[in-house]
This record gives C-alpha cells, sequence and structure tokens, in this order.
C-alpha cells in the first residue's frame, strides 16, 4: 500500500513506490512523479527505468533528481523548484523514506520565497523533520521575499 503524504495541495512525498503505486497516484491526478533516489541504493529499490516507462504508460511525466544528504546541492535544488513550477498538475516526489523528497520541496519553496515556519509546519504534520535544513531555508527565503 501507498505512504503517499501530502505536502502542499498539488505536491505529495512517498518513501519508495513500485510500479503498483503508479495506479494510486493516477488516481490522485498525478502528472508528474519526481525520483529523489540515486540508481543503485539498495537491492529492493524499484529501478527509475522501471517507474518511469510506467509513468509514461499512465500519462504521467518522470523527472529524476538524484540527490543524496552529502550531495544535496544548489543546482539540486534549482531543479526541484523549476519541476514544481513547470508541473502540469499534482506532483508525487519519492525517495527511499520520502525525508529527501521533503527537504528538496522545502527548500523549492523556500528559494520561491514561502514562509520558513509554515513550510516547516507542513512537513512536520505529513511526518517529515525539516530542521536539517532550516538554516538554508532561512536564508533562501529572507534572500527571495
Amino acid at each position: 500500500m501507498s505512504d503517499f503524504r501530502k505536502l502542499s495541495g498539488e505536491v505529495y512525498a512517498s518513501p519508495q513506490i513500485g510500479v503498483a503505486d503508479l495506479a494510486e497516484a493516477e488516481a490522485l491526478g498525478v502528472k508528474l512523479v519526481i525520483n529523489n533516489r540515486p540508481e543503485g541504493e539498495s537491492e529492493d529499490q524499484t529501478p527509475g527505468a522501471e517507474i518511469e516507462a510506467a509513468a509514461h504508460a499512465a500519462g504521467m511525466d518522470y523527472r529524476a533528481i538524484p540527490v543524496t544528504m552529502q550531495s544535496m546541492s544548489q543546482e539540486d535544488v534549482a531543479s526541484m523548484a523549476q519541476s514544481l513550477a513547470e508541473a502540469p498538475g499534482p506532483v508525487l516526489a519519492y525517495c527511499r523514506s520520502g525525508t529527501r523528497s521533503t527537504l528538496l520541496w522545502a527548500l523549492a519553496q523556500s528559494l520561491r520565497g514561502a514562509d520558513p515556519d509554515e513550510t516547516a509546519a507542513t512537513a512536520e504534520a505529513a511526518g517529515y523533520d525539516i530542521s536539517p535544513v532550516r538554516a538554508a531555508m532561512d536564508a533562501l527565503s529572507s534572500r527571495n521575499r
């Protein structure tokens, strides 16, 4: 069963998904699937190419923005922000636990000038802790207000 967690009216975060989970995503109206997981991170991981093929077959776009906590960069944040802004409808972002996807979403929100406190509260309500990127969120948000 899927564990899609709503971060906003248009964005869901999820732990690793499988091909079967895309039926639920389609039912939610998801138009873009974002894979934030590097390939080969674990043996039980569904390959991105399989998710991509199934997403396309279901009429959804697919984008890979693979990150680790050590490699997450400003370019990754900008890519996430652009992907979210250009999505033609709801977005499902996933990684191993959903945390990296949520952190990227939170940073992208701040890049767009969103209030960090509101973003943090939304993430917390979805079960995610954004404290590892909170200082960066505050800096991005104040710079883009």
